[in-house]
């Protein structure tokens, strides 16, 4: 993420007809009529793709300036779909490149996030490419000498890593479990992936992952994850009940 990615993305969109006002947006077709960030996503987003002008390469990282402009969902949303697209995949490094700088960015990454926890980590075709590209490939270094970025990209993809199959992210889990700093994101992504629709744990693994974890006190849900663990369940989906009779036994 950078500041000339965003001067790019507000030229493309002037180019457009598009300009930021106070307020909102508007396009030279209609100056009268303020838009929403998001009316300019879904409008123009998908075009970034039909620019003759610009190589794959420069189209990805015009997407991702875009994507910092806007600060909108469907911008990624648009990037997934020319990747998945007949005219795809798109270039590898500018792709991964681009979600790598917006996690390690010291501004919210909510868009971001979502995305790989709802479009990557959720579709079994992508997410042991996008998992390994975010964090798996790397996290040995980000442990054991990781800048304060890149522990920041370390725990934002932790905390959305709920859906990811357990067998893609043990070794990831079993790594970040030595840096400290990593202990609440690690816990979020353990309980997310009991709770999650697509979250995966390992009953046999998981309980012992949990009790390497020193969390800040008064941390909400560590007994009653321990308990259902304990008791052999994986997802909360597959047991309704069981989440239910821990809030009891645990308050």
């Amino acid at each position: 993420m950078t500041t000339q990615a965003m001067e790019e993305a507000r030229n493309w969109l002037a180019r457009q007809g598009v300009s930021q006002v106070a307020g909102g947006w508007v396009s030279a077709a209609a100056p009268d009529q303020l838009l929403t960030a998001g009316q300019v996503a879904h409008s123009f987003a998908g075009d970034v793709f039909n620019d003759d002008e610009l190589d794959p390469a420069g189209q990805v990282r015009l997407a991702f300036g875009l994507l910092d402009v806007l600060d909108e969902y469907w911008v990624t949303c648009e990037i997934r779909m020319a990747h998945l697209s007949t005219d795809g995949p798109l270039p590898a490094d500018a792709l991964w490149d681009g979600y790598r700088r917006r996690l390690e960015a010291d501004r919210d990454a909510e868009a971001v996030t979502y995305s790989l926890w709802v479009d990557w980590f959720e579709d079994r075709a992508t997410v042991e490419t996008a998992f390994g590209e975010v964090l798996g490939h790397d996290v040995d270094r980000v442990v054991a000498e990781g800048s304060e970025a890149q522990l920041r990209r370390a725990g934002r993809v932790l905390d959305c890593s709920g859906p990811v199959p357990w067998p893609v992210k043990a070794t990831a889990y079993d790594t970040a479990v030595r840096h400290p700093a990593l202990h609440p994101a690690l816990f979020r992504g353990l309980l997310a992936g009991y709770h999650d629709v697509y979250g995966d744990l390992e009953p046999a693994a998981a309980p012992a992952l949990l009790e390497r974890l020193r969390l800040p006190a008064g941390t909400a849900h560590v007994e009653e994850l321990r308990f259902v663990l304990a008791a052999g369940h994986a997802n909360h989906r597959r047991e309704p009940g069981a989440w239910d009779e821990a809030v009891r036994v645990c308050s």
